[in-house]
């Protein structure tokens, strides 16, 4: 099994060798000029100190698409590892409170743009194409320490600009507010990164931005939801993408949410998962990100459909996920899970079966990893009415 993941990231990386015997001079320079799809990153690195800075790909045009995860189905995983090493990340160290100065305000109008922006910029040394790729972390380009940095031709969002000067709103309401009127995830979670948003401004790093956002969203809809009627039937969806096959079981039940996570290690299976009740969670989950980024899309589901229900996801990523790519795949996976067509069976039990047959492994594995079917059989206080 591992051998598979291996070989995929080889195939991958000897391509983008290939680009770069082509194009290297673009890549390793100290300069470089480019449109940013807009494209910001903050690292955690270091913190709370961090390198922050614009990404952008050496050419010039509509290059939207290489930052925009809400367009990347069907897209292979090696054109999603291309996306990300076509951009050339330029960095500068910052403390976490300063979201003001030139530097980071020409940032926030990169973040707040609504279309890709044209930007110069001048590094203290040539960047370096030499790239890993290995299982464990996320495909990065060269990256560069910027010397000086020039943006043109940025049009604001105007609900993002509103936002943006709104001092007394709190984060969780900015993101909420943004959200409701349509701002993409991917976009909202920059400007909450790049100090954008709430009373209290920091910089705060990419992956944790993402999560924050994810969960602030699903939060709410969670909450919503609690006043809708329960479903009478369970219902299973799947959708299978970049080497992860990703089942969502929906059941009569007051709000409860679990997510199940298997992934192979040599020949060895490995299980992650976690859960809440109503109450909502009350520490980082045991899988981090990926739980907030899928409860998040099937809440989109019943908070559109005006149903609540109880929630089981089983996720088993194979070995064909040899790079990760970022938990927007988790987020964009269920998202399109829950616009195919359910198939309505009559009972929790021939769900669960259901749903594992759709993978490689046995409903009996997949529970005895998971707490919902414990969950299930506590009776609640209604029961008895």
């Amino acid at each position: 099994m591992a051998s598979e993941s291996q070989d995929i990231r080889r195939a991958i990386l000897s391509k983008w060798h290939e680009t770069l015997s082509k194009y290297g001079n673009l890549f390793s320079s100290d300069f470089i000029s480019g449109t940013s799809p807009p494209s910001i990153f903050v690292g955690s690195y270091n913190f709370p100190k961090v390198f922050v800075g614009p990404m952008l790909p050496p050419i010039h045009g509509n290059t939207s698409l290489l930052d925009s995860p809400e367009k990347w189905k069907g897209k292979s995983l090696e054109e999603i590892v291309n996306f990300r090493l076509n951009l050339v990340r330029g960095i500068q160290k910052i403390p976490i409170d300063q979201t003001d100065g030139r530097y980071i305000e020409n940032l926030q109008e990169v973040a707040m743009s609504s279309k890709p922006i044209d930007a110069d910029l001048i590094f203290s040394k040539s960047t370096s194409s030499n790239i890993s790729l290995d299982g464990e972390s996320a495909p990065f380009g060269p990256i560069g320490e910027i010397k000086s940095a020039r943006f043109s031709g940025s049009v604001s969002t105007k609900s993002i600009e509103k936002i943006f000067y709104d001092r007394d709103l709190k984060a969780e309401d900015a993101v909420l507010n943004l959200y409701n009127s349509g701002i993409e995830i991917s976009k909202i979670q920059k400007c909450f990164s790049i100090g954008m948003v709430g009373k209290k401004r920091k910089l705060v790093p990419t992956k944790w931005s993402i999560t924050a956002t994810d969960d602030i969203i699903s939060k709410s809809l969670a909450g919503e939801i609690l006043d809708y009627s329960l479903i009478d039937s369970c219902r299973v969806f799947s959708y299978e993408h970049l080497g992860n096959i990703f089942t969502v079981i929906l059941f009569p039940h007051r709000w409860a949410y679990e997510m199940i996570e298997a992934w192979y290690s040599g020949n060895v299976l490995g299980f992650g998962s976690d859960f809440e009740n109503a109450r909502g969670i009350d520490h980082p989950p045991a899988i981090a990100g990926a739980y907030f980024a899928a409860k998040l899309g099937v809440l989109e589901y019943l908070s559109k459909m005006k149903i609540q229900a109880g929630v089981v996801i089983l996720r088993e990523i194979r070995p064909e996920y040899a790079i990760p790519v970022g938990v927007w795949q988790v987020r964009e996976g269920i998202r399109e899970a829950m616009n195919q067509s359910p198939v309505i069976v009559a009972n929790f039990d021939d769900a669960v079966f259901l749903a594992s047959n759709k993978t490689s492994i046995s409903k009996s594995e997949w529970l005895s990893h998971g707490n919902i079917s414990k969950l299930i059989q506590q009776k609640t206080l209604s029961d008895f009415f």
